[in-house]
């Protein structure tokens, strides 16, 4: 047995927005938590970094919504510890045609949810937002919670909220082998540490980690285009003229989303929420910036529906997706070592939802009831997972 001092009741590897959360609940409840993260701190290589993230709780599905009210209770917490602004209130106006099921069904929800919206109609919209043209009659749903989260300050306020809480960040330490059993040992490019249990959550990684563990999750690593553009006016877009968050439904295959300008002056981000398939350990090589449709698409959607934005991209930068097949999480405990917990496939829609993500994580590291129902999340429901995997 490992003297005490060497052992952690908690090693969680991957120092993005998850695993700082689960580091955090972790240090909350006086857990001995070491988080690893194998690049120097701060990188732009994951699915976490950035100036600005959109936070609602406009969703399809009636228990992201339910897990939203808690996450917006955990990061007003953050905010008041961290003593910094993490989150601003502009309202997300979902548009779309007024026959669109998706539309329809998120109205529904956040009805039943006691959500506070508002519907508006296409006379409305061009009233409320004559910078946005409606080519089709499209109708609004205004999620009056909606704004932006800014996530590079809430990365590092929890990363240094962790570590007040006595928790240990070391960071340029890759994970290179991990040896299951009822104390885990995990190996780095630096040393190696035992734990009584381990929290994955490795974003694009995910798979290089288990794959050695004996199964292999269905994760797709994307490498998604965010890009920003220029406005003819300088704020016609901006906070400072009540413009909200937005996510255009049905146009395409998959939404577009946008920001009010705030992060770059004079810039708003206008992305697509899809992007190319991409080797995590690539995604900075030439070659892996050669497939811009996505750019295409948002260009001819910015000039057909924002007049007042140029219609090509200023800035570009890139963010890693690692995707489910249905985009739903993946929140489970390993099935064949029930002391070795996963969260993955975040989908390109995990950063609001981290703090609740997190405290589930803890909560199946130290074998508590969880909070929430996971059969959404379990690793079960992909059937091609069966025990020969294992």
């Amino acid at each position: 047995m490992a003297a005490q001092k060497d052992l952690w009741d908690a090693i969680v590897i991957g120092a993005g927005i998850q695993g700082c959360f689960t580091a955090y609940h972790l240090a909350k409840h006086r857990k001995r938590v070491l988080l690893l993260e194998q690049f120097f701190l701060p990188h732009s290589r994951g699915s976490s970094h950035g100036q600005s993230r959109i936070i609602r709780k406009a969703y399809l599905e009636d228990f992201y919504t339910q897990m939203m009210h808690e996450c917006y209770q955990i990061w007003a917490q953050l905010e008041h510890e961290a003593g910094t602004q993490l989150y601003r209130q502009t309202g997300l106006l979902l548009l779309g045609m007024k026959e669109n099921q998706e539309l329809k069904t998120i109205q529904a929800n956040l009805s039943r949810q006691r959500v506070e919206h508002q519907c508006l109609s296409s006379e409305e919209l061009k009233q409320r937002f004559p910078n946005i043209r409606l080519t089709r009659g499209e109708v609004g749903l205004l999620d009056n919670s909606g704004g932006v989260l800014y996530a590079y300050k809430a990365l590092r306020a929890l990363q240094d909220a962790v570590r007040q809480l006595g928790g240990i960040v070391h960071d340029g330490e890759k994970v290179v082998e991990i040896n299951p059993g009822l104390l885990v040992k995990v190996k780095t490019t630096s040393r190696s540490y035992q734990a009584k249990s381990l929290v994955i959550t490795a974003g694009p990684w995910t798979n290089q980690l288990l794959c050695p563990l004996g199964i292999e999750l269905p994760l797709q690593t994307l490498r998604i285009n965010v890009c920003y553009w220029r406005e003819r006016v300088p704020g016609s877009y901006g906070v400072s003229q009540a413009f909200p968050c937005f996510l255009w439904l049905g146009l395409y295959p998959h939404h577009l989303y946008g920001l009010p300008a705030g992060e770059y002056p004079g810039l708003m981000k206008v992305s697509y929420h899809h992007g190319n398939h991409a080797d995590p350990e690539e995604r900075d090589c030439p070659t892996a910036r050669a497939d811009i449709r996505d750019v295409q698409i948002v260009s001819s959607f910015v000039r057909d529906h924002l007049p007042d934005l140029k219609p090509e991209p200023a800035v570009m930068e890139s963010c890693m997706y690692t995707n489910t097949p249905d985009e739903h999480f993946i929140l489970d405990r390993h099935p064949k070592y029930n002391n070795i917990v996963i969260g993955a496939g975040f989908s390109g829609h995990g950063f609001k939802l981290a703090p609740v993500v997190g405290k589930i994580l803890y909560e199946l590291s130290m074998k508590l009831t969880p909070s929430y129902d996971l059969a959404p999340f379990q690793i079960s429901r992909f059937p091609s997972l069966g025990k020969a995997h294992l």
